[in-house]
């Protein structure tokens, strides 16, 4: 028989240097760290609560909310940067030695990262859209723009505009998502932080630091990861289209894809008795 959990029987904190860190547990068993991804009114919560009552049965679901984007404190800095190093502190604090990770979107860019730099600590990977890079269809996406265009003048309409892009099913974007989405992403710090990294100036920028940087763009290292890794995809992903799969799917050593038919950005969502199944399976397989 499945729990119900609820906001606030599940929300926790810890305190780290930099500030409090809250997140959502629930379940028994082995950790598996869940990493949301970004956009207006987006959270660890309303990525994963729909998926909870599954993978709590098997797993001690962590769902980590990052710096900045309304739930835990703003660490200051650009939204992902302090996600990789939020990740890192909140592992550490919850004295974890080894977890299973699964990350949506930027949160799969984080995840990428966490098991890079800290492979001993990432049994296995799952990624939802988001990472490697474009191959055949053109960059920004049309989603990317769209949050691009929300940020640069922050209305409803544009943000319901962006919703729209993530689902292949227009039917989930329902009222009572918009006004929930709507109060969060109109609140003035979670804006001011999302523009450090979405902002059309703060995207620019980035892009420009990274051809300068003398490092390589994050696709270029997927080969470091050592953790099998599932790569799961919307077939109709406006936010991450399927051919940005390629490189990762090619390049990390032991990874396997699994797209989802009529299906956008939010597999976990959108395809989610079929991810659940697909997921569990594959974090089963030791």
């Amino acid at each position: 028989m499945m729990s119900t959990f609820t906001y606030d029987n599940t929300l926790r904190e810890v305190a780290t240097k930099r500030g409090v860190l809250r997140y959502h547990e629930a379940g028994d068993g082995p950790p598996l760290l869940m990493l949301h991804g970004s956009g207006p009114g987006v959270s660890g919560w309303r990525n994963y609560r729909g998926n909870l009552a599954t993978f709590a049965q098997h797993y001690r679901c962590l769902v980590l909310e990052f710096p900045g984007f309304g739930v835990s404190d703003d660490f200051g800095g650009h939204p992902v940067i302090d996600a990789q190093a939020a990740t890192v502190e909140f592992v550490d604090a919850l004295q974890l030695d080894r977890v299973d990770v699964i990350g949506n979107s930027m949160g799969g860019g984080v995840a990428i990262d966490f098991a890079i730099n800290h492979p001993d600590r990432v049994g296995r990977l799952v990624t939802i859209g988001g990472i490697g890079t474009n191959i055949f269809s053109p960059g920004p996406s049309e989603g990317i723009r769209l949050l691009q265009e929300f940020y640069e003048d922050p209305t409803r309409q544009r943000l319901v505009d962006w919703l729209k892009s993530m689902v292949y099913d227009q039917s989930l974007i329902t009222e009572q998502l918009i006004e929930e989405r709507w109060a969060l992403a109109s609140d003035p710090k979670t804006l001011e932080s999302a523009r450090r990294m979405y902002s059309k100036a703060a995207y620019a920028a980035m892009m420009e630091m990274m051809r300068k940087a003398d490092v390589p763009m994050p696709w270029a290292v997927m080969h470091k990861v050592a953790a099998p890794t599932l790569l799961t995809w919307g077939r109709d992903d406006r936010v991450s289209p399927l051919d940005m799969s390629l490189i990762p799917m090619r390049t990390i050593p032991n990874a396997q894809l699994h797209v989802f038919p009529n299906c956008g950005h939010w597999v976990m969502i959108e395809a989610k008795e079929a991810f659940e199944r697909t997921v569990l399976a594959f974090l089963a397989d030791r």
